[in-house]
């Protein structure tokens, strides 16, 4: 798949923050804006980021680190990489047929990807070209709809559910608004203006998806195709769940025979009921900052998520972009990380090689940071390797 980014010209991207940057000249500013931004006035987004410069690393000396690899098994299943990629809605926005780029390229890198049930791909079309992607849902607000788009899931072969629960009403992202990032999209004067000044992003995925799909459609908050991004009923794709409850929960247990995860989940109680409700594990996660402003990063809440979580594993999300940030969250505790921003970045800019060179990049950052901290495999990672920065080393991150 063609992209306006050359690929000999992913060498002047050294970390995931330029993907970022590359990614801010190339896409409309309201495209932009709806990835990258949170609600109200950021401080949960902005939070995500400073949590990791209050916990620093505690480095060991002497030890034969020759030999070390940075693979991790979750659920029965070794990945190449301790991360993942996170769902993220409307990515076909960003890049041209995204929800498959990212997907195809996971499963070649070996890591998983969880596509986003807000996603204008249909999910049938993913699992085709990637099998073993996970699916993250919405639940619709019937039990008869829940159980039609269940079975619409199996019938793709997905084996692997994540239910976010975070999103009980719609938050409050203003910042959208103010960059021109409106539902249902509506075209105007300032629109066009945007595509004719980003004539990459206009030709390689506006126009091929038009030409080549149609006006985008929601295709899976249900069994059924939703309606097109442009439609004014969009809202009803789009709306919250302040109906969910835990008997929900509970009940997709029951029904649902493979692994079960679930998704937003921050308070240690919450964590707790979560396990006792017998899902496999979670996603400690403030929706990267684009849900409760205010609500702490998940690395804040993460020793004591874990301590609540007994041998449920707690995987975690939000703003992770440094494989020092991937090393201190399973130093403690975290049994698995995912990143959604840097990741739709690269498939923005580069597609399947933007999404590798990204994994490449983190991979051999965690691969140095192994060797730098004395550790040959991450299962070594303990608290001991963690401390609150700035602080005596007895004053641990733990505490």
């Amino acid at each position: 798949m063609t992209t306006f980014f050359p690929r000999r010209a992913l060498g002047s991207i050294l970390n995931l923050d330029d993907f970022e940057h590359a990614a801010r000249r190339h896409l409309p500013k309201p495209v932009f804006a709806y990835v990258a931004g949170g609600s109200e006035d950021n401080q949960s987004l902005d939070d995500n980021r400073r949590s990791f410069r209050d916990i620093a690393l505690m480095p060991r000396v002497l030890r034969d680190v020759s030999q070390r690899a940075p693979i991790t098994s979750l659920f029965g299943q070794t990945f190449s990489a301790p991360f993942g990629i996170a769902p993220m809605g409307l990515s076909a926005l960003s890049a041209y047929r995204g929800d498959i780029v990212q997907a195809r390229a996971a499963r070649a890198l070996s890591i998983p990807a969880i596509m986003s049930g807000s996603s204008l791909i249909r999910l049938e079309d993913v699992a085709r070209e990637a099998p073993g992607t996970w699916f993250q849902a919405y639940v619709p607000p019937t039990r008869e709809r829940t159980e039609a788009l269940i079975q619409r899931i199996e019938a793709a072969g997905f084996t692997t559910l994540v239910i976010t629960v975070d999103v009980s009403v719609l938050p409050n992202r203003e910042n959208n608004i103010r960059a021109g990032f409106k539902t249902p999209l509506a075209p105007d004067l300032a629109l066009l203006w945007q595509g004719i000044s980003h004539p990459g992003w206009t030709i390689n995925t506006a126009f091929r998806t038009l030409l080549h799909h149609g006006v985008p459609h929601f295709e899976n908050n249900e069994a059924t195709r939703g309606v097109p991004i442009v439609s004014r009923n969009v809202s009803r794709e789009t709306g919250g769940r302040d109906w969910l409850s835990w008997d929900d929960l509970h009940r997709l247990r029951e029904r649902w025979k493979g692994k079960l995860v679930v998704k937003g989940v921050l308070h240690p109680d919450d964590v707790g009921m979560a396990a006792r409700a017998g899902v496999d594990a979670i996603i400690l996660s403030n929706h990267g900052g684009r849900q409760l402003d205010g609500s702490p990063s998940a690395m804040r809440v993460l020793p004591a998520a874990v301590a609540a979580a007994g041998d449920m594993p707690v995987m975690i999300d939000g703003g992770f972009r440094r494989g020092t940030d991937i090393i201190k969250a399973l130093a403690l505790g975290a049994a698995f990380v995912w990143l959604g921003r840097p990741f739709n970045y690269a498939a923005s800019i580069a597609g399947e090689a933007g999404v590798a060179h990204a994994y490449t990049l983190l991979r051999n950052e965690i691969l140095t940071d192994m060797a730098l901290v004395g550790v040959s495999t991450l299962q070594q990672l303990t608290r001991d390797h963690v401390t609150r920065s700035g602080w005596p080393f007895q004053e641990r991150a733990t505490q």
